[in-house]
């Protein structure tokens, strides 16, 4: 009887490892959860990075996994809606038991960010809101992109320098015009702040969704006799921004596009009005070749496609999901289960994070969740981005 019932509980005690949850050392699938927007207003370029994220975890599985382990990615299309967002959350978290989560916007992210803390869910967006990097109010979430705050102060810098290497006195006068949401207003209390401590004349004017005229807001530009143009958006507003401009005739204004409005859409929909057009750039484009895209290009060739067609937004998908697997390999390595607070304990260790060129190198801390602090400008020249710095951070 007693050795019937001692081979009883060693064959439960194999079902029960067997089935155990996702989070823990023993063998089965890393479930991670996300939401891409690939139908809303940010679509343009959310389906690239979307694209990017998927090839990453497919090109790992391939390989493998993290350790012989399999990725599971959870997904949907939330088309850039802050209650969508919310309940895909709630529901990969609570039901699906995704150990870490992949996001998007950054009204939906600024939205989660409560609950992301409350739940212990280590999260990476493609929003670089400097909100999202108080330790104290965000302490589970990550970014490996430059901050809009930062993107914008490094813009203003270069701008002033460029202003005085062409033999102007004084300052310039700057214009942020912007996606009219939590995305698009990000930068301006941190850049505005900036510009006037250097005494920087700025203002903000709002682009309106769903403009096909961007006339009325160039006019104001023209009245506050900006010399430098920040444009805080994505690809269609800010192309049609271009092409207006140089119906106007504004040859004399130099516009620089942040993040999301500087990659290759822009210059296919802007056509000869993208020449000259200078993009503050924390990923490098495919244009551009460095040692961190050749798994990429090899992955895009093997689907038929090159990287150039998938564009610098593929790649930010790529290496985010890069870095997120790199804390959940660090955490097994340890040998430790997959829980939030350990995931987080391991991303808070990597330190400069080579990313073969494609970034800075990346580096957290307990104390510090922007891993990335400097990027570098390129201009729109014959077509192709053209770097014309080095790395500038905000500092």
């Amino acid at each position: 009887m007693f050795r019937k019932s001692l081979v009883f509980l060693m064959l439960l005690s194999v079902v029960i490892a067997a089935c155990g949850p996702s989070g823990s050392t023993e063998a089965g699938p890393i479930k991670v959860g996300a939401i891409f927007d690939l139908t809303g207003a940010t679509s343009d370029v959310g389906t690239p990075y979307a694209e990017g994220v998927k090839a990453y975890v497919d090109w790992l599985n391939g390989k493998g996994g993290v350790n012989e382990r399999q990725i599971e990615l959870i997904s949907a299309d939330y088309g850039y809606k802050v209650p969508n967002a919310e309940q895909l959350y709630s529901q990969y978290v609570t039901q699906d038991k995704v150990v870490v989560f992949q996001g998007w916007g950054t009204g939906d992210t600024e939205a989660l960010r409560g609950k992301i803390a409350s739940d212990k869910i280590p999260f990476m967006s493609a929003s670089y809101s400097a909100n999202l990097i108080s330790i104290e109010e965000a302490p589970y979430n990550f970014l490996i992109g430059t901050t809009y705050s930062d993107q914008m102060i490094i813009a203003i810098k270069w701008a002033m320098d460029d202003w005085a290497a062409k033999g102007n006195s004084g300052t310039p006068k700057m214009a942020l015009l912007h996606h009219d949401s939590p995305f698009g207003q990000s930068p301006w209390p941190d850049g505005e702040a900036f510009a006037e401590a250097n005494g920087v004349e700025i203002t903000a004017i709002p682009m309106p969704g769903g403009a096909t005229d961007l006339t009325p807001e160039l006019s104001q530009v023209q009245t506050f006799g900006a010399n430098y143009v920040i444009i805080q958006n994505v690809d269609g507003p800010a192309s049609l921004l271009l092409k207006n401009a140089q119906s106007l005739g504004m040859s004399d204004v130099q516009f620089i596009g942040l993040n999301w409005c500087s990659d290759e859409l822009l210059i296919e929909l802007a056509g000869d009005a993208a020449e000259g057009f200078v993009g503050a750039l924390p990923f490098t484009p495919p244009s551009i070749e460095v040692d961190g895209m050749k798994d990429a290009a090899e992955y895009a060739s093997s689907k038929g496609k090159s990287l150039q067609e998938w564009g610098v937004h593929y790649i930010q998908g790529w290496w985010t999901m890069a870095v997120m697997t790199e804390g959940i390999k660090r955490t097994l390595d340890a040998k430790q289960d997959l829980t939030g607070e350990n995931i987080r304990a391991n991303l808070e260790k990597i330190q400069n994070f080579d990313t073969g060129g494609v970034t800075t190198n990346i580096s957290f801390s307990p104390t510090d969740h922007a891993g990335n602090k400097a990027l570098r400008l390129f201009r729109v020249e014959g077509g192709k981005w053209t770097p014309i710095s080095d790395y500038i951070s905000a500092e």
